[in-house]
């Protein structure tokens, strides 16, 4: 029942308090995950990729790097932003950044902790699992007065191979194979005003047919930033059909919002998840593809 609803995997969502504390252990490998989305109208696109390093270099966690999403985590050949590239490649650019073997890694980011659940979504699907989120991100650790730095840091490289987990991202061909599948539950994390298509962001205007509505605001406590309880998040995705029998497939503009909501769903320990890597930002764009409004 929603309200006995406990996070199945606490090991994966730290908090400000207890990251204060550990900062010293040479085995954490803290990572800030920062990336901004500047909306834009009438320029043909729905937004520009605003990175966050320069909020990065001028105050950050102590000791802690910075990943570059769409730089060099992403597949820059692909024609939409953020897409996963092949594992082993990726876990060659993770080591590259200190995180492997015998290390513990924790993501956060600012604004909105979705940059940081889309690294630990990416570090799950290629078979590294000791990787967790702050709970609330450096908007937390800030507003709780907690010392930050300036400048960069970096980490040394590590051992990692990659072990993927086929079947955490999926393309249009699985939407598309999804929609009136009884046994699947599409869930798109965008605002609800995209859902609806009274905002057309990413051109045609609409949803995946048959998709619920579970925005990635609506998970997050906005006077915190941190995660709602369990009982509360259960309670949201029962409300729109997300049994845990059925499986459920994730996407919003770019596959981030989406990780969130996976994210939490995994923490209550659903298993059958997926999120659609391109989202609306290759959904929209082909009129082969059926959308639905209102």
């Amino acid at each position: 029942m929603p309200n006995e609803a406990r996070y199945a995997h606490p090991e994966a969502i730290v908090e400000t308090a207890w990251l204060a504390e550990n900062l010293a252990d040479p085995k954490l490998r803290v990572f800030d995950c920062t990336t901004y989305l500047l909306y834009e109208t009438g320029t043909g696109r729905p937004y520009r990729i605003g990175s966050g390093r320069p909020d990065y270099e001028a105050a950050h966690i102590p000791g802690s790097a910075f990943l570059d999403l769409q730089g060099e985590l992403s597949d820059t050949t692909s024609p939409f932003n953020f897409t996963m590239p092949a594992p082993e490649l990726l876990a060659a650019r993770f080591a590259a950044r200190g995180v492997g073997e015998g290390r513990r890694v924790v993501l956060y980011s600012r604004k909105n902790m979705q940059w940081a659940t889309r690294v630990w979504w990416m570090l799950r699907a290629i078979g590294f699992d000791d990787a967790a989120v702050l709970n609330g991100g450096f908007d937390k650790w800030a507003a709780e007065g907690r010392p930050v730095e300036a400048g960069a840091r970096h980490y040394p490289g590590a051992r990692l191979t990659a072990r993927p987990r086929p079947g955490l991202f999926v393309g249009k061909e699985e939407m598309q194979g999804a929609i009136g599948d009884a046994a699947t539950c599409t869930i798109n994390a965008l605002a609800p005003d995209l859902h609806s298509g009274e905002n057309p962001r990413y051109g045609r205007p609409g949803r995946i047919p048959g998709s619920v509505n579970v925005p990635v605001a609506s998970l997050v406590d906005p006077a915190s930033m941190t995660f709602r309880p369990a009982h509360e998040v259960a309670a949201i995705f029962a409300a729109v059909g997300a049994e845990p029998a059925r499986r459920k497939l994730l996407y919003c503009g770019g596959g981030i919002a989406a990780t969130l909501d996976a994210f939490l769903l995994h923490q209550l320990g659903h298993t059958d998840l997926a999120v659609y890597d391109a989202s609306m930002n290759e959904w929209a764009r082909d009129e082969s593809l059926p959308i639905e409004t209102g």
